[in-house]
């Protein structure tokens, strides 16, 4: 019996074996799937952004305002002392 449950015994290793090698298989082919899906995710949000800059930029253009400010620059802030009353009171 000995000899059967160690024969028994290497057939389960070799199965563990196979059944991990096949799921890190399959591990591998799904990441690999998921990071093309990614970068091509990326890319095509790399162009709509380029279309959207070329679109504003052509409105610019369209509108003679070519060299004024980007509407998301933050607006100067006088320092006139405004803010410290405002504060105290």
């Amino acid at each position: 019996m000995d000899g059967h449950n160690l024969e028994d015994s290497k057939q389960s290793t070799a199965d563990m074996s196979v059944f991990v090698q096949t799921l890190l298989q399959q591990m591998q082919s799904r990441f690999q799937t998921m990071s093309e899906s990614i970068i091509t995710k990326i890319d095509e949000m790399g162009d709509r952004i380029n279309e959207l800059e070329q679109s504003i930029n052509d409105l610019k253009a369209e509108m003679g305002m070519e060299g004024s400010p980007s509407p998301l620059a933050p607006p100067k802030q006088k320092s006139d002392g405004a803010n410290q009353e405002d504060d105290s009171a």
